[in-house]
């Protein structure tokens, strides 16, 4: 595989190295940065996808006609690597950006896409994803809210949890049962429902790092438009399953951690090892570039699963490899910095005496997020092993 840009796409990436300099926020590069709450992270990060938009840097690779640029998929890969090297901030409507826009592209009506996509880019509606429910997580397919048809609307009962930002999203997609009787898999109709819609409780879950961008939702006779529905009625899931192969070949690719890697290298140099910085240790050294040459390897394996896309394809389920491995290496980077950081890994962010202000502390008790967000780590073992691998069930 010939991993070279051509002189064009090199082009593209000095226009958006350029664009990145000059336009940077300054106050995401320092470590107060991370000191802030969550809900004032996420204000940031709206300013800076507003302030994106207007460069047309938003979903860059989405038509022109839904106002992205029509950029190629490797095109798309420079963005994010430049973006990764720049360490700059992410978008307050990731959810929409990721999932929502590219299932809409791929199952929206015409009628859909016009009212909805521009408004994704722009962030001036944010949305947020209603799968998971507190006793269907990663067994998704069991899902029990129930959608009864009454007319023209569907009216919904149910609860949805860890539903990320539902408490500033405007819009939802929603998985709903529609045919109690039908197979698991079948019978479940995919949604999009105003969030401002009567009937619609929002409550806030707290996690360890003491954020709360966590949500448990409740719907209590919620009416829907079924001009609301993406795909057919009772057959959502394979519309849902695009959504999660999007989800997770975004997750999975690994350029966030490039910078993330330079600078537990930086705090090798800082810490105190033996009476001299850690980095001068053969062992750290070891341990550091073992990390770094495994964060090159997810990249170019991320690389290597462009080829379903770059053919005109969805992505498949070689997105759950990286986003396992992706997952499982933002964890061990974590751990490790709390190694280097000995007992000052011990003090919270913002922490009086902490190292950078504490942000590795916060990281390592945010690090195991992503084993359980977008579909946990055992199953994306199971989908591996089922779709990739082939091995017999049970």
């Amino acid at each position: 595989m010939d991993f070279h840009f051509s002189a064009q796409e090199e082009a593209f990436r000095q226009d958006v190295r350029a664009w990145l300099a000059a336009n940077m926020p300054p106050s995401h590069t320092s470590d107060a940065f991370e000191e802030r709450s969550a809900d004032e992270r996420f204000d940031l990060h709206l300013a800076w996808q507003k302030q994106l938009h207007t460069g047309n840097w938003v979903g860059i690779h989405w038509p022109k006609a839904y106002g992205g640029r029509g950029a190629t998929i490797l095109e798309q890969v420079i963005y994010a690597e430049e973006m990764g090297r720049a360490h700059a901030p992410g978008i307050a409507n990731g959810l929409g950006v990721m999932l929502v826009g590219p299932t809409l592209i791929h199952w929206g009506t015409e009628e859909q896409k016009q009212r909805f996509i521009p408004k994704i880019l722009s962030a001036d509606e944010i949305w947020c994803q209603g799968y998971s429910e507190p006793g269907s997580g990663s067994d998704l397919a069991s899902l029990q809210t129930r959608a009864v048809e009454d007319g023209d609307v569907f009216v919904i009962n149910g609860q949805k949890v860890w539903t990320s930002y539902a408490h500033r999203a405007d819009w939802c997609i929603l998985l709903v049962r529609t045919d109690p009787h039908a197979p698991k898999h079948q019978g479940i109709t995919y949604l999009l429902v105003d969030m401002k819609t009567p009937g619609i409780t929002v409550r806030p879950l707290v996690q360890i790092t003491g954020d709360a961008e966590f949500n448990e939702v409740f719907f209590e006779d919620v009416r829907v438009p079924k001009t609301n529905i993406v795909g057919e009625l009772n057959r959502g899931w394979q519309v849902a399953v695009t959504t999660l192969m999007f989800e997770r070949a975004n997750i999975g690719m690994g350029f966030q951690l490039e910078p993330v890697m330079r600078q537990l290298i930086d705090l090798s140099k800082r810490m105190s090892y033996n009476g001299s910085p850690a980095w001068n240790d053969g062992g750290v050294r070891q341990r550091l570039m073992q990390l770094l040459i495994e964060v090159q390897a997810l990249k170019y394996s991320g690389y290597r699963q462009l080829t379903r896309q770059l053919r005109g394809a969805l992505p498949g389920p070689e997105g759950s490899i990286a986003k396992l491995a992706g997952s499982d290496l933002s964890l061990r980077i974590a751990q490790f910095a709390m190694e280097l950081l000995g007992p000052y890994s011990q003090l919270a962010l913002g922490a009086a005496h902490s190292l950078d202000n504490g942000k590795w502390s916060r990281r390592a008790l945010s690090s195991r997020l992503m084993t359980i967000a977008g579909g946990t780590s055992e199953i994306q073992r199971g989908i591996i092993g089922d779709r990739v691998l082939g091995f017999p069930k049970g």
